[in-house]
């Protein structure tokens, strides 16, 4: 049976290397948590852990509330389900108390790479580097 202090200790495991975001922020758990339930339709990985968010920014509180900016990209510009995915990633976001808004901005640049992958989203498609 793994601790909650085990389970910390892997967490580093679960996140891209290149992602920008506020860590120590307290919504921060609840949108991350969001974003790993939101699967590739292709890949079968959660593109939090697949590295194709890039960024995201929690706007200051006004009223209690705040806006959440995330920044993302897909793994081809021919994605099956590049009108569907930042639907999907507002979905995950827009219904964690605290937040009144979600913008989700595409973009291309910079070009997802394997690189961008967590280590456990290489661990679940069998890619070692």
């Amino acid at each position: 049976m793994n601790s909650e202090k085990e389970q910390d200790n892997y967490d580093h495991l679960s996140r891209p290397p290149h992602l920008e975001a506020p860590f120590d922020h307290p919504l921060w758990p609840q949108i991350e948590a969001g974003l790993k339930e939101i699967y590739d339709p292709e890949l079968s990985v959660n593109i939090f852990e697949l590295g194709i968010i890039y960024k995201v920014d929690i706007l200051p509180e006004v009223k209690g509330v705040s806006d959440v900016k995330v920044t993302m990209s897909l793994t081809s510009p021919a994605c099956p389900s590049a009108h569907e995915m930042p639907v999907w990633v507002q979905g995950a976001i827009l219904p964690i108390e605290g937040i009144m808004g979600c913008e989700v901005d595409l973009v291309w640049e910079p070009t997802w790479n394997l690189s961008m992958m967590a280590e456990t989203a290489r661990m679940q498609l069998n890619m070692f580097m």
